[in-house]
């Protein structure tokens, strides 16, 4: 593997897919949950899959543990405190609510998706566009629905690409690749790095997502005033491309739709290691903001923080280590 492909590589790959008859059994019981849902009443629905979500919690160990200690560094608190359960419980039913919405859009309109987020500031999105010497770069997380905003961009006639993984089950990549086709949203492998700089070289959008979760080997930054991770991605390309970077900022209003608003652009002047790691840093303050802002409404459940303080102080070190204009010496690395 390149040096480039490391950069961007996806944080949770897999050197190979699961056994076919788990991915076909995938296929089968997605499309079969689209077709249900798109006839049940969305009410009742989401209650269900809210329960069912929040019994996953109560029922695995692991993820009940990753949650906790991911909405304890919200909270500041312990993981073992009381109000961080409830948050998690919160976040899980907020989980199954947009599973729900996910798998109704295919038979929804792209004008009633297009609803879901009726709010957006199109001209503001066609403003950013134009001045951008290069592409825009999306930088989103696991907050709202963010299929829905890619629907209602595209919806305007604005070409937007969303990067995903196809690694672990290659044939659902391709159905919602179809599906995301229907509404002029263009689904691209994670591994395509020709797609990636193509979409970018042409001064169109790309969605990433940032909160993946933690890796030793990512950017450091501070995340809620703690040492972590975010992905070199989306800073190495804006530099490459001479793209600008916008944090997406979703929330779930009273009525089910969404409130949608923009960062100022990031711009990332090159790649030298002080500028990569501002720039990462920059979406860290913006994700902190946008998690702040509803974290009952943050659905992500792997862990985002590395999980010893002797961790978190190489994370530092390292992030001095930039700071000072020197290359990233990588996990323990003196």
């Amino acid at each position: 593997m390149t040096a480039r492909e490391r950069e961007l590589e996806a944080p949770h790959r897999r050197l190979e897919p699961g056994p076919r008859i788990v991915e076909k059994a995938a296929v089968v019981g997605y499309r079969t949950a689209e077709r249900l849902l798109g006839v049940l009443p969305p009410g009742p629905s989401r209650f269900v899959a809210g329960r069912v979500a929040q019994a996953s919690y109560l029922l695995w160990p692991q993820k009940r543990r990753w949650s906790n200690r991911n909405f304890g560094h919200v909270l500041g608190l312990s993981p073992d405190d009381p109000r961080v359960r409830r948050l998690a419980l919160q976040a899980y039913a907020e989980y199954g609510r947009y599973l729900v919405e996910l798998m109704r859009l295919p038979s929804r309109t792209a004008a009633e998706v297009d609803q879901l987020a009726g709010d957006m500031d199109v001209e503001a999105v066609k403003r950013l566009r134009e001045e951008s010497p290069g592409g825009l770069i999306l930088a989103a997380s696991h907050m709202g629905s963010n299929e829905a905003v890619a629907v209602a961009i595209a919806d305007h006639g604005l070409p937007i690409s969303v990067v995903a993984d196809d690694s672990s089950f290659p044939e659902l990549f391709e159905h919602l690749r179809r599906e995301r086709e229907q509404w002029s949203v263009t689904l691209i492998k994670w591994r395509n790095l020709r797609g990636i700089f193509d979409v970018l070289r042409k001064r169109e959008m790309l969605g990433l997502l940032v909160d993946w979760g933690y890796r030793a080997d990512g950017i450091p930054v501070r995340l809620f005033g703690d040492w972590t991770t975010l992905p070199a991605g989306p800073a190495t390309l804006a530099a490459k491309t001479r793209s600008w970077i916008v944090s997406i900022h979703i929330k779930r209003r009273s009525d089910g739709r969404f409130h949608l608003s923009w960062s100022e652009p990031i711009v990332v002047a090159s790649t030298d290691p002080a500028e990569l790691q501002r720039a990462t840093q920059a979406m860290a303050d913006e994700l902190t903001a946008i998690v702040n802002a509803a974290p009952e409404q943050w659905y992500n459940f792997k862990p985002m923080w590395p999980s010893s303080a002797a961790e978190a102080a190489d994370l530092e070190r390292r992030a001095l280590v930039m700071q000072a204009g020197r290359p990233d010496p990588g996990p323990g690395r003196r």
